[in-house]
């Protein structure tokens, strides 16, 4: 059994297929799925399809591309819609360098927000981060100091620092298909050297980032074996190490989500 952490399923690329898509996914033996909120105005889509399939839960937040579209969203209004009975986290949200879609400083409202509202609801925060590790790394300790909330590192890609500073404040990290891609030593270092083996867990974040051999292609579920066959070459673990202890760590950090 796998879970997949992050799914993106309301989008253009999957309205034809949805159906095949999960019953693939069922196939290739994802038992769970989690499909993530990134704008605000896409949450009914987002939360329609947990509704729709029982082995789907939901998440509502606003990504850092999207901070612009609500600057000024508060933890209570993400807090209020969160109580939908298929919501298990809040996110995706973080801190964006690379792209800059949004202003810097509409991006850590907006996170902090997330960041409130996660650990008043007692739900794990899906964090996304790019370019931006001392940043994330400083504004990380300082809202752990104000109240515990629960980190998960979604697709990590960033530098072993700020990979040693969430892991000390108790984050989760997932690692997606770029651990397989052939130029991400580096992103595989991390994996293997400093993300604790009991906070591990997998994710596609279809309809990106297909892992090897599916590159290029659009990416779905139903790859996700391929990201834990190459996690597990990395930690050492074999097939039903890594399905057992990846699960068992998404069940931790999920725990509205029932297992099967």
């Amino acid at each position: 059994m796998l879970v997949d952490s992050h799914v993106n399923l309301h989008g253009e690329q999957f309205a034809d297929d949805l159906d095949e898509i999960i019953a693939r996914a069922r196939e290739a033996g994802v038992k769970r799925m989690l499909t993530i909120c990134c704008q605000l105005a896409d949450f009914p889509a987002v939360s329609r399809i947990a509704e729709t399939y029982d082995d789907i839960w939901c998440t509502v937040g606003a990504h850092p591309h999207h901070a612009k579209d609500r600057p000024d969203i508060t933890a209570d209004e993400l807090i209020e819609m969160a109580q939908h009975p298929r919501v298990v986290g809040i996110g995706e949200t973080g801190l964006d360098l690379h792209y800059g879609y949004s202003p810097i400083e509409q991006q850590i409202q907006s996170f902090r927000a997330h960041v409130d509202a996660a650990r008043r609801a007692g739900l794990p925060l899906i964090i996304h981060t790019r370019e931006a590790d001392e940043l994330m790394g400083d504004i990380l300790e300082e809202e752990m100091g104000k109240g515990a909330f629960r980190p998960l590192m979604h697709c990590y890609t960033s530098g072993p620092e700020l990979a040693r500073r969430a892991a000390k404040l108790g984050a989760y990290f997932a690692a997606s298909g770029i651990i397989t891609f052939k130029k991400a030593d580096d992103v595989r270092a991390v994996f293997r050297d400093i993300v604790p083996d009991d906070r591990v867990i997998v994710e596609t974040d279809c309809p990106y980032l297909a892992p090897v051999p599916h590159r290029g292609k659009r990416c779905e579920p139903s790859f996700l074996p391929h990201v834990a066959a190459k996690l597990g070459e990395i930690k050492g673990w074999d097939e039903a190490e890594t399905a057992t202890r990846t699960t068992e760590a998404f069940f931790s950090l999920f725990d509205k989500v029932t297992r099967p």
